[in-house]
């Protein structure tokens, strides 16, 4: 394994740098201390099982929390397959490369609390079974939909799949309560599994299910979420073109599901005060 800071430069041959061929997680560090860690731990070993790469030790992923110090950080640990093997063909023995960087965070409150505007995206996601879940290197679809708006109060912009479900959002994962039942889209085609997500579903009777975009029309209430951020409450969505579909009153519906992402997050869990 070879670890280091990302300041310590990529090699070209990287497979990571030239395809793609690697995974990363982003990790909520609080006073040196992750958050959900356990459940980064284990999306990245089953991202490492399905690519084949050998997957790092838990000592050498901890490392860098040495230098998080006191405050509230961002850690992100990017493991490739690292050098060999010719063309797309993966070499026999990966000598897998880890990196990682350590940022600053300070969380936007007033997102959490009066709630953010998103819109629809064009782009469509390709369906890949065998990747999906994964949080791989591979973003090319996320960049050219995060470039499809430029509006500083859009937050956030959602995805559909091909055959047009919702999946996500370009950097966050999805929920809605309809009817009284919390649902958040199947992720068994495409899209990144959370680990907030994961969070939620194991302790939240929420469930997975395919929809059409039409769904949010009817829905009580709408959030967007991650293990960085927590529980972004939706409203207002507008359409592909900029037009307002749906707005919502940001009440003690939102507030219920918020309290129960973030307090493992260390975020406020009341937010009406």
């Amino acid at each position: 394994m070879d670890a280091g800071a990302p300041s310590e430069g990529w090699p070209l041959d990287d497979r990571g740098v030239a395809y793609g061929d690697g995974l990363f997680e982003t990790v909520l560090v609080r006073d040196g201390a992750p958050r959900l860690w356990e459940y980064h731990l284990a999306r990245l070993a089953r991202g490492c099982r399905v690519l084949g790469i050998p997957m790092p030790a838990e000592h050498e992923l901890e490392r860098p929390l040495a230098q998080a110090g006191e405050g509230v950080m961002v850690l992100k640990l990017i493991v490739t397959r690292g050098s060999g093997g010719r063309g797309y063909a993966p070499p026999a023995a990966p000598a897998p490369r880890l990196r990682w960087q350590l940022s600053p965070l300070v969380p936007d409150a007033a997102r959490w609390k009066v709630g953010v505007r998103v819109r629809h995206c064009r782009l469509r996601l390709g369906l890949q079974p065998a990747l999906a879940g994964l949080k791989h290197l591979n973003r090319l679809e996320n960049v050219l939909a995060r470039g499809e708006w430029s509006e500083a109060d859009i937050a956030e912009g959602l995805l559909c799949d091909g055959e047009e479900r919702l999946v996500e959002a370009t950097c966050m994962n999805l929920f809605w309560q309809r009817g009284g039942r919390l649902e958040t889209p199947r992720l068994d085609r495409c899209g990144v599994a959370g680990t907030l997500r994961a969070v939620l579903l194991e302790r939240l009777p929420i469930a997975e299910v395919d929809a059409a975009p039409g769904v949010l029309a009817v829905a009580e209430a709408v959030w967007l979420g991650n293990s960085v951020q927590g529980l972004w409450p939706v409203a207002r969505l507008d359409g592909a073109g900029g037009e307002a579909l749906q707005r919502w009153t940001i009440g003690a519906v939102h507030r219920r599901l918020q309290a129960v992402a973030h307090e493992p997050l260390g975020y406020p869990t009341r937010l009406d005060d």
